[in-house]
């Protein structure tokens, strides 16, 4: 506070003039700043890339459940054409004329054909969903390991913020150690563990 020719300096204040007289740098405060903003740039490309890798498990897991529908529509149309078949095996037996069992007969035999083709339209459609199911758990993987490399990140700079207040070096050795296992995560996303 200033008047008349009075002046007051408080410890924070004395502290901004020496630095700004004297030059001096406070190496402990700029390399965790400098730390600290490389690590929550990293951390927002691998929020990024655990967002992503969630979207892409979602898509993949409707699309399971899309191919699962369409199989199961399969199986529904194999089963009509089993209830058709057993109906003409069945009108086989009652019918008396030699002509009409023929009739029957190829019936069944119609059946058996087209049920043989819709088995193996449904057999694609279960084996196309068991993979779009596999994908999306290794979407989900892998937005997981994102997600433990971003809070490791998050703990980091927790860290950072704790021993920049506290000014204790063994922080600032946690805060690397933290970014560290970070980075490693990261690294096993995106080698795909």
């Amino acid at each position: 506070m200033s008047g008349a020719g009075f002046h007051v300096h408080g410890p924070h204040d004395h502290e901004l003039e020496h630095a700004a007289q004297h030059g001096d740098r406070d190496s402990f405060s700029g390399t965790i700043a400098v730390t600290t903003a490389i690590i929550a740039t990293v951390g927002a490309l691998f929020s990024y890339m655990g967002g992503s890798t969630q979207a892409n498990a979602g898509l993949f897991k409707n699309n399971a459940a899309i191919k699962k529908t369409e199989a199961s529509n399969q199986w529904n149309y194999y089963q009509a054409k089993s209830n058709k078949q057993n109906l003409a095996e069945l009108s086989v037996e009652i019918v008396n004329t030699e002509e009409r069992k023929g009739f029957y007969r190829n019936e069944v035999e119609r059946y058996k054909k087209e049920k043989a083709e819709i088995q193996k339209d449904a057999q694609k459609l279960e084996a196309e969903a068991k993979d779009w199911d596999s994908r999306s758990d290794a979407e989900m993987h892998l937005h997981h390991r994102w997600a433990q490399a971003t809070t490791a990140l998050q703990v980091s700079i927790a860290m950072a913020a704790i021993a920049l207040l506290t000014r204790r070096k063994w922080l600032e050795w946690v805060m690397f150690g933290m970014a560290g296992v970070g980075l490693v995560l990261g690294g096993l996303a995106v080698a795909h563990v």
